[in-house]
């Protein structure tokens, strides 16, 4: 792990996921690259027959200088959580905002992106049409999605969903490496449907993979409805991260849209990690 990429637009919701990027950064020993980007306006030229440079160049300029008033509260807060000394570079792009990220991940060889994400009704059924829901299906590297109500405490807990394939055995080597960073332990979870058709000595195979892992704990939990059971996996084994393999993007997207209310809050303070076949 190198480099982490942070989209940020100053926002309550940006600055909280810089948290979490600078807490990743601490541990896997990276740097980040802060991303600010902005849309240059269509001019007409019919209704406004002026030299187009003036208008661009001046958008740039206020945008420059707004960026330049606002990092340092970034600074301020990597000092106040004595995270100042993490390697920091910062882009401006002008541009849609997912090819602006895919752009920078080629030219910097960018191994995540930490992002945050509203959510003022269950932040997963507002992030599929937003900016992060793009991130998360258009690009190849790890996506961190934070959402707005989390805390960055310690990271403890992180849960993954699997169904037991060979394309997962990859994604969990992913995140037993994030986990040991953390020192935290990793709980790997499968909702076995009535119509599921998985043996008992195909599980047992695949886990024999990881036999040696000391920090992981499998669970198998009969239940037909797979969403309800992920989310009382999340508030009974106090998960700090879901992370996911997004190979089936329909479930992926629908996981979290029929939210019970009684999980809300708690969706709102779970940041998911997602990967990538």
């Amino acid at each position: 792990m190198k480099k982490i990429l942070v989209p940020i637009d100053f926002s309550e919701t940006s600055d909280n996921a810089f948290v979490y990027a600078l807490e990743m950064a601490k541990r896997l020993k990276a740097e980040l690259v802060l991303l600010h980007t902005f849309e240059l306006p269509i001019v007409d030229s019919q209704a406004m027959p002026i030299n187009y440079a003036t208008i661009y160049n001046s958008i740039e300029l206020a945008n420059f200088e707004h960026f330049k008033q606002k990092m340092p509260k970034l600074h301020a807060i990597a000092e106040a959580r004595n995270l100042n000394h993490i390697p920091m570079s910062h882009i401006m792009m002008d541009g849609d905002l997912l090819l602006s990220i895919k752009k920078v991940i080629a030219q910097e060889n960018i191994d995540m992106v930490v992002m945050g994400t509203n959510g003022a009704e269950g932040w997963w059924d507002n992030v599929i049409g937003t900016n992060t829901g793009s991130v998360i299906a258009g690009v190849s590297v790890p996506v961190l999605s934070v959402p707005a109500g989390a805390q960055f405490q310690k990271i403890d807990t992180i849960a993954f969903t699997t169904r037991f394939r060979k394309k997962d055995i990859e994604a969990l080597i992913k995140v037993l490496f994030f986990a040991k960073r953390f020192h935290a332990k990793v709980k790997c979870l499968y909702v076995k449907t009535p119509n599921s058709d998985l043996t008992e000595d195909t599980i047992r195979r695949w886990q024999s993979h990881f036999e040696d892992e000391t920090n992981l704990q499998f669970f198998v939990i009969p239940n037909e409805d797979v969403k309800e059971t992920i989310e009382d996996f999340l508030v009974s084994q106090e998960v700090d991260i879901l992370a996911m393999l997004t190979y089936k993007r329909n479930f992926f997207v629908e996981l979290f849209t029929t939210t019970t209310t009684q999980h809300l809050s708690y969706h709102l303070k779970t940041p998911i990690l997602a990967f990538h076949e």
